[in-house]
């Protein structure tokens, strides 16, 4: 399986820019990649929210898999977070 260069905040965080930015879902820029990369960290507030929501499993998931891993796996992401340094662009919201 892959794994990321890039945190899972802000993965969500781009997400949440392009499609906030991006004419392919409700902005105007039709090629938004730059101002995402610009922009991202702006949503990193809602980016957080998302991810304290997803610390508990739905039943669905929950059947799929280890539920205390998946929860241990949001913390670490979480704790990436809270351990980052201030100043660094990814926190500052």
């Amino acid at each position: 399986m892959p794994v990321s260069s890039l945190t899972l905040l802000e993965r969500i965080a781009r997400v949440l820019a392009g499609r906030e930015l991006s004419g392919n879902a409700k902005g105007d820029d039709l090629s938004a990649g730059a101002e995402v990369d610009e922009r991202w960290h702006e949503y990193v507030g809602d980016a957080l929210a998302i991810l304290h929501t997803l610390r508990e499993p739905d039943r669905a998931m929950a059947a799929a898999g280890d539920p205390d891993m998946w929860e241990r796996m949001v913390e670490a992401a979480l704790a990436v977070e809270r351990d980052r340094p201030a100043g660094d662009g990814s926190n500052d919201n």
